[in-house]
């Protein structure tokens, strides 16, 4: 045991340095909507609390789209840093960012000319509804400058570098939060904007992100080696291609797991407002976690991906081991906090005590999936270092729309259980998820070893 332990505490000691930056990082991307969700529910009421629920279910596949395929940049750029590649890592820098420009575009048709078409057809409250709409548009504008922001972030952190998009993450944060209060009570002279209110600083808070952290890459020192062969002429088809081949997999995975918990929500809406509403408390809080998570994994992604062009399988393996070991006690310690509060938490949100009372149910039963949340998130994280990502998506698609969605709606909806029936199909999904992804692992991982 002792042999263990002293093998596992250097890499317990990286993973961390390197995965809190992440962590705190990949928070802000839900900070924003849990921002969004307690400025609403609390200055607005519970309508546009319901209203922003609704817009969150469907935006943040849209969202979890885009971010999928930025992702697929990090552990190219792990790899190609493990070999000393520098000068290729510039090219796919420019390969990534144009395409995630093209595919924010895109998204931002497929919102505005999409899901605000068949808004109306989802046998949502119509007092919601109207709510919704104004706020998600002006989500589906604040898509590109946010896929801008993660190219540039997803390239640091494939070098590496975690902190300095932490820092920007955690003051846009700060800034979103003053000007969604601002806007939503309407201070300083500003006419009250109700729900639009957020979607404003929203986008704003996006748009100064993504050029800061654009402006402070291309200048900065520790990136110049890295950036003599950047330039948006070089765009290569083969570069693009790789990028793509491990993006739109990892975006297919993002969306197979985020649409099912935004299904979720639209069976919520179907039972009652009170519901919605309390449903975006309770996956408010449990997607908070999972984007905690989800820096672990990111972290698992570029230690596994530099073992992996360093050809050095041992350290790869006790590397992967010690970021299931520490997500793994991570989301233990929010089970707890999730079971045992799971009456205090809902106030942060809303007074409302119809919704505050469904919302302490669903909480104790996230409180239990969260293991399962991190090590199935965790698990991804290694594949992709390891350039695994086909295999995966299928899993994920079999975990959540061949058994979560149909049993979430056998139980909750055809049983009548309602929410609790809802999230107890949401939980068997992450189950067999993460032990899929485990054994797919321990599969691959046998596999090199056995080349070697």
């Amino acid at each position: 045991m002792k042999f263990q332990l002293s093998s596992y505490l250097p890499h317990y000691r990286s993973n961390l340095t390197l995965a809190i930056p992440v962590v705190i990082s990949q928070l802000g991307h839900m900070l924003v909507h849990m921002a969004d969700s307690i400025i609403v529910g609390q200055f607005a009421g519970t309508v546009p609390l319901a209203a922003v629920s609704l817009v969150n279910s469907t935006f943040t596949v849209v969202m979890m789209i885009g971010l999928g395929i930025s992702y697929g940049l990090t552990p190219l750029i792990a790899q190609e840093n493990g070999r000393n590649n520098f000068r290729e890592c510039g090219k796919l820098l420019a390969n990534s960012l144009l395409i995630n420009i093209i595919t924010s575009l895109i998204l931002f048709v497929l919102i505005y000319y999409g899901v605000l078409l068949i808004i109306d057809d989802l046998d949502q409250s119509p007092a919601v509804v109207a709510e919704a709409k104004p706020f998600l548009g002006l989500l589906g504008i604040s898509i590109v400058p946010l896929l801008i922001f993660n190219t540039f972030k997803q390239f640091a952190e494939g070098l590496g570098f975690t902190k300095q998009a932490m820092f920007v993450s955690v003051a846009g944060n700060i800034l979103n939060v003053i000007l969604g209060i601002t806007f939503v009570k309407g201070l300083f002279g500003i006419e009250p904007m109700g729900v639009r209110g957020v979607g404003w600083s929203t986008l704003i808070d996006r748009t100064l992100m993504a050029v800061v952290m654009g402006v402070y890459i291309m200048r900065s020192e520790h990136f110049r080696k890295y950036l003599k062969n950047f330039a948006l002429k070089r765009i290569s088809k083969v570069r693009s291609l790789k990028i793509l081949k491990i993006g739109a997999p990892v975006a297919m995975q993002y969306t197979f797991e985020v649409s099912a918990f935004s299904g979720a929500a639209i069976m919520m809406g179907t039972i009652g407002v009170a519901e919605q509403a309390a449903h975006q408390i309770a996956i408010n809080l449990a997607a908070m976690t999972y984007m905690m998570a989800s820096g672990f994994s990111a972290a698992a992604t570029i230690k596994t991906g530099n073992n992996l062009g360093k050809k050095d399988i041992q350290q790869l393996r006790l590397s992967a081991t010690s970021s299931y070991h520490l997500v793994n006690a991570f989301m233990l310690l929010a089970a707890i906090l999730f079971i045992l509060l799971n009456d205090q938490l809902p106030w942060i949100y809303t007074s409302d005590r119809s919704v505050i009372t469904v919302a302490a149910q669903l909480l104790i039963i996230a409180g239990f999936f969260q293991l399962f949340d991190g090590a199935q998130v965790v698990g991804l994280g290694i594949l992709r270092g390891l350039g695994d990502v086909n295999i995966p998506t299928i899993i994920t698609f079999l975990a959540y729309w061949g058994v979560g969605l149909p049993v979430a709606y056998y139980v909750g909806i055809v049983l009548g259980y309602e929410g609790k029936g809802v999230w107890f199909g949401l939980t068997l999904g992450l189950l067999i998820s993460a032990v899929l992804l485990f054994l797919r692992y321990r599969k691959t991982l046998n596999r090199l070893s056995f080349q070697q």
